[in-house]
């Protein structure tokens, strides 16, 4: 893989994996703004995943199907849909 191809894709997920973590820091915690925090965590999941969807390879596969996933989950919680 050439990082130059894949800066932005490299960039996107680095910031998805920071927000997913602080969110699910935020979660355990009860905060009272779950909902604004899944709501940017959904957004990021979502770009993550539509870069991640550029690249055939394993690792930009899997990362895309986890993006998916927690775009899934968080847009649960936004919506106030149990799980």
């Amino acid at each position: 893989m050439n990082s130059e191809i894949m800066a932005e894709c490299i960039r996107l997920n680095m910031e998805c994996a920071a927000i997913c973590y602080n969110a699910a820091q935020l979660m355990g915690m009860g905060s009272s703004r779950l909902k604004e925090i899944c709501s940017i965590c959904a957004y990021m999941c979502e770009q993550c995943a539509a870069e991640c969807s550029k690249y055939n390879n394993a690792y930009c596969n899997a990362c895309a199907e986890a993006s998916r996933a927690c775009l899934y989950e968080c847009r649960k919680l936004t919506m106030g849909v149990a799980a």
